[in-house]
């Protein structure tokens, strides 16, 4: 009886256990717990999947090439200061194709000297070629594959640092193939705000007014929204090749816009951005204070010192938000985007910009969206899957193993609430699949039962006492029980290991429901057993 009490009182715990787990996911019961208990029971339970309560499933693609494009871009910016502080003049320094940079200098005799000094200040370029005042440079192979790959990785990290801020609950992220992204995020209510968020490069960058040859050209001072196309086709033979005409909006007007001339080379960007946080000024007005780490509050301080009485912009993915004059030089590394931002807007891009820009411009390859209606529809008819597949189980095992079967419906619900409790413990999502592994679970726990239940029946027809059948039964059935549960278990973890998303979610209810099974089908039923027949019973109800 000491073993037997012992054996009971933990499968009293174990279910006891489950149960408290169980509550968050409870709402029903949950709700109805005083506030003042409530600090006594754990904060989360079992979230939902994307298939049952609605949301959002993107997949982008990383432009790989635009990444490439990009770094070159910001080498040939660095050639460009290292040419400065060496005193050799240069007519220009830029990008030709995707992997190249040309320089072109003044004076022939600089030609020499500044092919030996790139090449030793930036190994991964090699020379292609050279004449009498020009150069030309191309990045390695090597490296063109290594740019790629951090890309990818460095927009899925970006991403996720995006979202986590943004606050969705057990978003899935994962890289697919070689260039894509696989986004899920459950319960999300508004698809096109997750979207922008999500997708915006924000790639930050202040960039002077060329004020100019802004008036020599006449720029309209409004436009609608619609005209930019032909604004840009209207000026294109006009505008200078060291500028660009971008656009900004008009505060308080929807639907227009402000042409700006800028200059095409960034005085500052925005890899040097330490902080992004919404702020209000005295008229209530939302803008999105900034700051700069040690190396941008030094180049933000030179920029104003050099510019003060001229126009900045502060463009953000080639939209000009705000166009301040400098009237005199910023230290502190400090400055501040206003436009016309509502706290949403605001607070959307302040984490953008705090979770940094990604590297390179993402393609929506596939876009989907679950509605809530959708989901709880999953939701209803996945459980009432479950119970129909419940009940005919309980039914047959009552019918054809008596009061045998009832001890065993017993293990089957005991399991089902362990199952749930665990789940609720991990903080699992469950997804529709996940439904699949608990009927699944069911069955593999019915089968278990009927496993040993059979061979107690053995014992029984060849004459065997009743304690002495129920012993054998569960001795006999031992192997093949762990064997089958086992090699299922294995699957499982191959599954979870190898698996994405839904399939993953299947993995772990079987693993957790094959696990949990072994404990009810082997201890709590045959604690049962020892427990009726302690006054050594001579007939079975089996």
């Amino acid at each position: 009886m000491k073993k037997i009490r012992g054996r009971m009182l933990l499968v009293l715990f174990l279910a006891v256990i489950s149960f408290y787990l169980f509550i968050p996911s409870w709402p029903g019961l949950y709700d109805r717990i005083p506030d003042g208990m409530k600090w006594a029971i754990p904060p989360r339970g079992v979230s939902l999947g994307l298939d049952l309560q609605g949301g959002m499933h993107l997949v982008l693609e990383v432009e790989e090439d635009r990444a490439v494009e990009l770094a070159v871009d910001r080498v040939a910016k660095s050639m460009q200061g290292l040419l400065a502080e060496e005193d050799i003049a240069f007519v220009t320094i830029e990008r030709v194709g995707g992997l190249q940079i040309r320089l072109e200098l003044v004076e022939d005799d600089q030609v020499e000297k500044t092919a030996a000094l790139i090449r030793e200040a930036f190994p991964l370029y090699f020379q292609t070629s050279m004449d009498s005042r020009a150069l030309v440079f191309e990045l390695i192979e090597s490296e063109v594959d290594r740019i790629k790959n951090s890309a990818i990785n460095q927009a899925l990290e970006t991403i996720r640092n995006r979202i986590d801020q943004f606050g969705v609950t057990e978003p899935l992220l994962q890289r697919q193939g070689r260039n894509e992204i696989v986004i899920q995020l459950p319960g999300v209510s508004d698809p096109d705000r997750a979207k922008k968020l999500i997708q915006d490069t924000a790639l930050l960058e202040f960039k002077m007014i060329d004020e100019e040859n802004e008036a020599a050209l006449g720029l309209p001072l409004q436009i609608a929204s619609s005209e930019e196309q032909d604004i840009l086709e209207q000026f294109v033979d006009k505008v200078p090749e060291e500028s660009e005409i971008l656009f900004g909006p008009v505060s308080g007007q929807d639907d227009v816009s402000r042409p700006w001339l800028v200059y095409k080379t960034a005085a500052v960007t925005g890899d040097v951005l330490q902080d992004a946080r919404v702020n209000y000024t005295e008229f209530n007005e939302t803008y999105v204070g900034i700051a700069f780490d040690s190396k941008g509050a030094k180049e933000f301080a030179r920029v104003t010192t050099d510019n003060v009485g001229k126009l900045m912009a502060i463009v953000l993915d080639d939209t000009v938000y705000s166009v301040p004059r400098i009237s005199e030089p910023i230290h502190g590394g400090r400055a501040q985007i206003s436009g016309n931002f509502t706290t949403e807007t605001a607070n959307d891009l302040a984490i953008v910009l705090r979770a940094g820009a990604l590297p390179a411009p993402m393609k929506t390859v596939q876009d989907l969206t679950v509605g809530p209606s959708l989901g709880q529809d999953s939701i209803e008819k996945g459980l009432k899957t479950t119970m129909i597949a419940g009940v005919i189980v309980l039914i047959f095992m009552v019918l054809y193993y008596r009061v045998s079967g009832l001890i065993a419906d017993a293990a089957l619900a005991l399991n089902l609430l362990c199952l749930l409790g665990a789940l609720s413990g991990l903080n699992a999502t469950l997804t529709l699949p996940g439904i699949a592994g608990i009927i699944l679970t069911i069955g593999m726990g019915v089968d278990s039962n009927i496993l040993i239940f059979e061979r107690i029946r053995e014992e029984l027809r060849q004459g065997r006492p009743v304690r002495l059948a129920v012993d054998a039964g569960y001795e006999k059935a031992f192997l093949t029980i762990v064997d089958s549960h086992v090699t299922t278990l294995l699957t499982g973890l191959v599954l979870f290991l190898f698996g994405a998303g839904p399939i993953k979610g299947f993995a772990v209810t079987l693993c957790l429901g094959i696990g949990i099974n072994l404990v009810t089908a082997l201890i709590g039923t045959k604690v049962v057993f020892d427990f009726i027949n302690r006054r050594k019973l001579e007939r079975l109800s089996i």
